[in-house]
């Protein structure tokens, strides 16, 4: 019985503490579906963040939340262009459609906010050009990535290469493909450049061209950030995979 009294205590305090505080309802099904376990979600998600400020609670808390409530950051945007439509609440609204894989809606919030750009914004057009990539208007990604200016940061740069190597692979130019995969590869932190790189390779039968690329791929997770390596975790499992069968 003071088992069950504790139970019920702590329901009680979870459920409190998620109203006060204006937690999501979902939250609340949780804790009385699942009394011990999502109690303790509860607390691990929502309490403990506030008096402990670590990085790694911060990133779960945020990753939960986009579990339990998918569309908050989406709502959040559009409520904000309802009061004020500004460029900033126009691309926000495509980033929570990006983050949603809704990207043909994302590209038509970009189009709406570079059109009312005051002046050309880079950041923004590299969004829209993966919005139009992820959708399936290649020409023009690529169109809008090789009119890009260089801009004063090396990642930035590199970042737009990588999203023009894969649209060019998708048009079937691989060797230039290839050669933008190797080179940004070489700076970009993770491995994704060489995980695409080895995977076109195999694609185009030179299965032992692509084995030094899995090998650095192999490399650099043994050093990466197990959260960051969770969010790619199914290119990585295929990377492994792959290594092993060519080994």
């Amino acid at each position: 019985m003071p088992l069950i009294a504790l139970i019920v205590l702590l329901q009680i305090a979870c459920a409190v503490h998620c109203v006060r505080n204006g937690r999501s309802g979902l939250w609340l099904a949780v804790i009385f579906v699942f009394p011990v376990l999502g109690s303790l979600a509860y607390g691990w998600f929502e309490v403990l963040p506030a008096y402990v400020g670590r990085r790694e609670v911060r990133r779960v808390k945020a990753a939960a939340a986009r579990v339990l409530d998918p569309e908050r950051d989406l709502r959040a945007a559009r409520e904000a262009v309802e009061t004020s439509d500004t460029v900033a609440n126009r691309s926000a609204i495509g980033d929570a459609l990006a983050a949603l894989g809704r990207w043909q809606e994302a590209a038509s919030q970009y189009e709406i906010a570079d059109g009312r750009a005051p002046a050309p914004d880079r950041s923004l057009k590299f969004r829209l050009a993966r919005a139009y990539f992820e959708s399936g208007r290649d020409a023009r990604a690529r169109a809008l990535l090789e009119s890009l200016p260089a801009c004063g940061s090396p990642s930035d740069n590199d970042r737009a290469a990588l999203l023009l190597a894969r649209v060019l692979e998708q048009e079937g130019e691989s060797d230039e493909a290839l050669r933008l995969y190797a080179d940004v590869g070489a700076r970009l932190p993770g491995a994704e450049a060489h995980c695409r790189q080895a995977a076109l390779l195999i694609k185009l039968d030179r299965k032992s061209a692509a084995l030094p690329a899995l090998l650095e791929v192999e490399r650099r997770m043994k050093r990466m950030d197990p959260m960051e390596r969770a969010k790619d975790a199914d290119m990585y499992d295929w990377a492994k995979r792959s290594l092993a069968e060519l080994r």
